[in-house]
């Protein structure tokens, strides 16, 4: 039975949901495990036939830990067949929604060492009942400045799951 790991930099919840979907999407044949990559890992990559990383924005920055995580293994990321995603608010536009568009995944690039071979990104979700006051505030400066939803009492999913399945295939083939 195949192995999978899947790690995650979430702060909402969003890409954990991805994940989870990828997991389910990847079939019954195969063993997913997700795993906080924020946490101590208990686990070692060579162990795994792929690993698929998500991670998400937080006010134009991916979580520092991630960086740390990639710095400490990116010799097994290179030798597994990693699979590696941005979640963002940016990507609910078209022209923004493509590794090669993204401004977050041109920064990553820019800042990690490693470089994925499967890369995607995905739209998030607005989760306004649940941020409190000034992440609410925050983010609906944001999206009054991108054209978005501001309306506080709204939870919308942007991720489009059709791309996530496209990516789901790319990581059956990889």
């Amino acid at each position: 039975m195949e192995r999978v790991l899947l790690l995650h930099s979430s702060r909402e919840g969003q890409t954990i949901k991805i994940l989870d979907y990828i997991a389910t999407k990847l079939g019954s044949d195969v063993q997913c495990e997700l795993v906080d990559l924020h946490q101590p890992l208990t686990v070692s990559l060579a162990d795994y036939d792929r690993v698929v990383i998500g991670a998400s924005i937080r006010y134009g920055h991916l979580n520092k830990k991630l960086y740390q995580f990639i710095a400490k293994h990116q010799i097994a990321l290179e030798k597994a067949k990693a699979a590696f995603f941005i979640v963002n608010l940016t990507a609910r536009k078209e022209g923004k929604d493509t590794p090669e568009t993204s401004v977050y995944f041109k920064k990553f690039l820019l800042k990690s060492p490693w470089v994925p071979a499967l890369q995607d990104t995905f739209a998030g979700a607005l989760f306004y009942p649940r941020y409190n006051f000034f992440d609410r505030f925050m983010i609906q400066l944001i999206m009054i400045m991108t054209g978005g939803e501001t309306d506080p009492t709204k939870e919308v999913e942007y991720t489009n799951w059709q791309r996530v399945d496209q990516f789901v295939d790319k990581i059956k083939l990889g």
